[in-house]
């Protein structure tokens, strides 16, 4: 006689703490894709330091499918009340809602919050269980009348099951670094012999700049950073806001748990100049696989390049030095190709409840999506680096 399956239990929390965390991080150490910003310790950090919370907009719908007591899918989904702090922009979306005077917010989004880092978001055990989540999030999402679902930045295999499932696709361009395959960059000036003429002058004077007002960078990595490291850096990081006339997302109380509980995934740059620190930028890092994030950054003080060398050149200069694969420099930023980041597209997925929108989208999509499609041709056509040498 073959054993009777085990019971499968679908079940939505709106606090971490109810979901295991070592079996969380297990399931997601088996995706395609996993990046620390999809570890139970930083949802946890986004939940319970006052950031992501009801309060700020965000009201955590945590999705969780287990067999007997094994934890076989799960995604952090989370109940918006508006389009802050997603990176992938459905303002217009929301207005047209509004102006047929329908009710756009809340919806629901499948996401790390304040995070354009594509990863995996559906982890699950086997595409079976994966396959349940899509249903299970529709299902949540019609019980509570939200307008919609959307998936961010994804990986391959969420975007897969999405569209089999009839979500509309998205394209939006970031902009990311490669090592050279192969034979990977010796140091920074081997990465910069192979971009273009007028490239690699433009940054050597951006870098002179930096170094003739005095500016030296200190390196910390993982447990070097410091509570008076961090409280310095969140004063960087609050400036940038303010001088947007905006509030930080992200908590002091929340860089205390990740400087806890996720010290290895954070290299921080310091700018001093004169003995005294004027800025600083934060980079969270996955060494197993090679792959860095340009986070945040911010200043006390003005100094001319000092945007590029804290945020571009400090680190792709400690990737090569670590033989990392990939830097990504964050949401848009065409500026950034001049630098060596080439541009690469990061998809996203969304399910409306509305017949009739979900129709008007889909048309809308298309026609964004051939723009986008010319739009990266014609930056691939002026790449920054120099065409290889006739062999």
């Amino acid at each position: 006689m073959h054993a009777a399956p085990a019971p499968e239990t679908l079940a939505v929390h709106a606090d971490p703490a109810a979901v295991d965390a070592a079996q969380w991080n297990a399931l997601l150490a088996r995706q395609a894709q996993p990046t620390p910003f999809m570890r139970h310790e930083y949802l946890r950090a986004l939940h319970e330091s006052g950031s992501a919370t009801p309060r700020t907009g965000w009201a955590l719908q945590w999705l969780t499918l287990h067999r007997g007591g094994t934890l076989v899918a799960g995604c952090a989904a989370w109940r918006k009340a508006h389009s802050y702090g997603e990176y992938v922009f459905d303002w217009a979306w929301a207005d047209a809602y509004r102006r047929h005077g329908l009710r756009y917010y809340p919806k629901l989004v499948v996401a790390v919050p304040f995070t354009p880092v594509a990863g995996s978001r559906l982890i699950a055990a086997d595409p079976a269980a994966q396959q349940r989540l899509l249903p299970a999030l529709q299902a949540l999402a019609e019980a509570d009348s939200l307008s919609s679902i959307h998936l961010l930045f994804g990986d391959d295999a969420d975007l897969a099951a999405a569209q089999a499932a009839g979500w509309l696709q998205r394209r939006s361009v970031q902009f990311h670094w490669h090592n050279r395959p192969g034979t990977p960059y010796a140091d920074f000036d081997d990465f910069l012999r192979g971009l273009q003429r007028d490239k690699r002058r433009k940054i050597a004077q951006e870098r002179r700049r930096v170094a003739d007002a005095g500016i030296r960078f200190t390196v910390l990595e993982g447990a070097q950073i410091e509570s008076a490291h961090w409280d310095f850096f969140h004063r960087c990081y609050a400036n940038t806001y303010a001088a947007h006339g905006s509030t930080p997302y992200l908590t002091r109380a929340f860089f205390a748990a990740v400087q806890r509980d996720l010290a290895a995934h954070w290299v921080l740059f310091i700018a001093s100049g004169g003995g005294t620190p004027v800025a600083a930028s934060l980079l969270a890092v996955d060494a197993v696989r090679g792959h860095a994030w340009g986070r945040y950054w911010g200043c006390t003080r003005h100094v001319p390049c000092l945007h590029f060398e804290a945020c571009y050149y400090q680190p792709l200069a400690w990737c090569i030095a670590r033989g990392f694969r990939r830097f990504e420099g964050g949401a848009q930023g065409e500026h950034k190709m001049a630098r060596g980041l080439l541009p690469a597209v990061t998809p996203s997925a969304h399910w409306l409840a509305h017949p009739a929108f979900a129709d008007a989208v889909a048309r809308y999509l298309d026609r964004e999506g051939a723009g986008i499609g010319a739009y990266v041709d014609e930056l691939r056509e002026r790449t920054p680096f120099r065409a290889p040498a006739a062999g």
